[in-house]
């Protein structure tokens, strides 16, 4: 997650996907293929594309051919609430089983902007100030060369410019994919290097913020993190594949492809599939649908889950570099070849890529992969893809 491109914004562990030494947060582990049966319906009414490829299975198909994925699926929501799934490639390389329509996959850094909202929420509620130092909610926490919460405020945390190191990239690879990890234990790997720049200076994405956010809403609330984000949004507005995985729980639990990734480049894939997500916490650890996706942003941006003052601040973007794109606070704005902006996240994980957003007018995507990209031009491939299913 330390790549300096705007494109890979994700949990930790996309630079694993080409090194076994690089920073990667997750998973190894062969399950049975019976978990590959059919998954539950998902709260909005899924049909299955028809036999005759348009622009969005052409797509996905191009990116298991052309680009070597093992499986790509998406869900694509139009302006009158009609959804409809796709399906490409395989979900399991020993069997070649299909891929389950609207599968659970792991979410990866889509999970800041759970933990971003159940923040604003606090905001929202006068418990937490944004633009008050995080020293004032969690004294001697944020500490380091050059690290001082005193100067640190809550919204520098959540739009990635307080200048945190991240702590990926510390860690050897197979400690990441089998270990639990404390969120402090992150912060501690974090802290051991200095600050990349000064508050405020500049975008500077770093899952460290979110850990500390993480930390945040359970100090407020009294409440672990993942049961905030349950009971503040997936019971909500009915988000019924979605969770945050409980300690121990290394498995996804309904309907999934499997999860791939390489050592190094033309290396064999390695299933991924199982894992302690433990390292992505507030920052990446969450699994849900590419449906369930397309109902959360699509609630959010509708009003459902914050005050509009809230809003307006998770809406507010500083420019990332020169591509068009803006973070605001835990959403991402970025531009679409027929006009406007799309609001999003997308994040990867050893294993998946997710990328997609909602539209103010109601169109949504969400489109996953099986194995992050090595190459930036993959990258690229899948967020045309998105592109041209909200554009079309």
């Amino acid at each position: 997650m330390r790549e300096q491109t705007w494109q890979r914004l994700r949990t930790p562990g996309r630079r694993g996907a080409v090194a076994s030494s690089v920073a990667v947060a997750m998973a190894v582990g062969v399950m049975a293929a019976g978990v590959l049966a059919p998954t539950a319906a998902a709260a909005t009414t899924i049909t299955t594309a028809t036999t005759r490829p348009d622009t969005v299975q052409q797509g996905l198909d191009a990116l298991v051919r052309q680009d070597k994925l093992p499986a790509a699926l998406a869900t694509v929501k139009d302006r009158k609430g009609r959804t409809q799934a796709y399906t490409a490639g395989v979900a399991d390389l020993a069997t070649g089983a299909k891929v389950p329509k609207d599968a659970q996959i792991r979410i990866g850094s889509n999970t800041k902007t759970f933990t971003a909202v159940v923040a604003l929420q606090l905001v929202g509620e006068g418990k937490v100030r944004l633009d008050e130092p995080i020293e004032t909610y969690l004294p001697g926490l944020v500490r380091g060369e050059g690290i001082d919460g005193n100067h640190i405020t809550v919204r520098e945390l959540l739009q990635h410019t307080s200048g945190l190191p991240d702590y990926e990239g510390e860690v050897e690879e197979a400690t990441m994919l089998q270990r639990y990890f404390e969120p402090r234990e992150l912060l501690d790997i974090a802290f051991r290097h200095k600050a990349g720049s000064a508050p405020g200076e500049k975008f500077d994405y770093s899952s460290t913020n979110y850990v500390v956010i993480g930390l945040l809403i359970q100090k407020i609330t009294g409440r672990p993190l993942g049961e905030e984000i349950d009971r503040r949004i997936v019971q909500r507005i009915g988000l019924r594949h979605t969770y945050f995985p409980t300690i121990g729980d290394r498995s996804i639990r309904e309907a999934h492809p499997r999860g791939y990734r390489q050592e190094k480049p033309g290396g064999p894939l390695i299933d991924t599939t199982e894992m302690d997500p433990s390292m992505g916490w507030a920052a990446g650890q969450m699994t849900s649908t590419n449906a369930d996706l397309n109902q959360f942003f699509t609630a959010l941006l509708g009003g459902r889950l914050l005050p509009a003052a809230q809003l307006a601040e998770m809406r507010t973007t500083v420019p990332i570099g020169d591509s068009g794109a803006g973070y605001g606070l835990g959403l991402i704005s970025r531009p679409l070849s027929c006009g406007g902006v799309y609001w999003g996240h997308g994040g990867d994980i050893p294993g998946y890529e997710t990328r997609g957003g909602a539209t103010d007018d109601g169109r949504a995507v969400s489109i996953a992969v099986t194995q992050i990209p090595a190459e930036d031009a993959v990258t690229r491939h899948l967020e045309k893809v998105v592109d041209t299913a909200l554009c079309r």
